[in-house]
């Protein structure tokens, strides 16, 4: 096993704001073939996290500190053309909604085969039988590369933006919240298929999720962050059956049991005045 991604102090403002801190001083690892899963509740600063890892913020923020090493190599010095040959082909990402993210007029099979095209340079019928085993492997029959996004099922969309996410066998995948607009009949075999494919190709996995459902089906490691900061990490079975943090305490207290019998509690703040 080796250290895929390494992110030291890690720290995004508002362009126009520096003394903001919408990240600050975040900190973690990924190793090949585990999954270090980010929760918290929205606007925690996960996809921020995310974001900055592929390059990707807004114009309106800025990375003004930390340092992110991939494969023992710092990136983020990269101009954006270096790291567009990274992003699709060493480092896949699914994001959040895809009907946001799949161009509503050009094929599934399309979008599919223009990583392919760009970084692996497949053209013709070479590139048609990948895009039809792409899809196989995602469990959506070939036929439907022809398909047009609205033509598709929530899950069947999500499938191909895992399949575009894993065409050139990434190292690395960053997943963003990829199932929280599914039923938890798809959200099950969406998070059984990114696993499997996680331990097929030996892939590190990075998954943004609000959920601690997800979190104890997929994680190895867990950082909770709350505005900004991360304020515990550790393995999943320390986060989740020893949490020594009241936030995270907070949000486990928010989780439902199978039964239902739990009393479902608010999350309590009072912690913050003390802090």
């Amino acid at each position: 096993m080796s250290e895929l991604l390494s992110v030291q102090g890690l720290t995004v403002t508002p362009a126009n704001n520096p003394g903001k801190k919408l990240v600050n001083n975040v900190s973690f690892t990924l190793q090949s073939g585990k999954t270090t899963c980010i929760v918290g509740e929205s606007g925690s600063g996960k996809s921020l996290t995310a974001l900055s890892v592929m390059g990707l913020l807004a114009t309106s923020l800025n990375r003004t500190s930390g340092s992110i090493q991939f494969q023992g190599n710092e990136i983020t010095h990269l101009s954006n053309d270096a790291l567009s040959r990274i992003r699709g082909k060493q480092i896949g990402m699914i994001f959040q909604e895809p009907m946001t993210s799949l161009n509503p007029v050009l094929t599934v099979g399309f979008q599919i085969g223009e990583s392919l095209t760009v970084h692996l340079g497949l053209k013709g019928d070479a590139l048609k039988a990948k895009i039809a085993a792409l899809l196989e492997q995602v469990g959506i029959p070939p036929e439907r590369a022809n398909a047009y996004p609205d033509e598709l099922s929530g899950g069947q969309r999500q499938r191909v933006m895992i399949a575009m996410s894993i065409a050139c066998e990434p190292k690395m995948l960053i997943a963003d919240e990829p199932t929280t607009a599914l039923d938890v009949t798809v959200q099950a075999q969406i998070l059984a298929l990114l696993d499997e494919l996680k331990t097929r190709m030996n892939m590190g996995m990075l998954f943004i999720t609000h959920d601690f459902g997800v979190v104890a089906d997929i994680a190895d490691d867990v950082l909770v962050m709350f505005r900004g900061e991360v304020v515990e990490a550790g393995s999943v079975d320390e986060v989740l059956f020893k949490p020594q943090h009241p936030y995270t305490k907070a949000l486990l207290d928010c989780v439902p049991d199978a039964e239902g019998k739990k009393q479902l509690k608010p999350i309590d703040y009072s912690w913050l005045e003390a802090a």
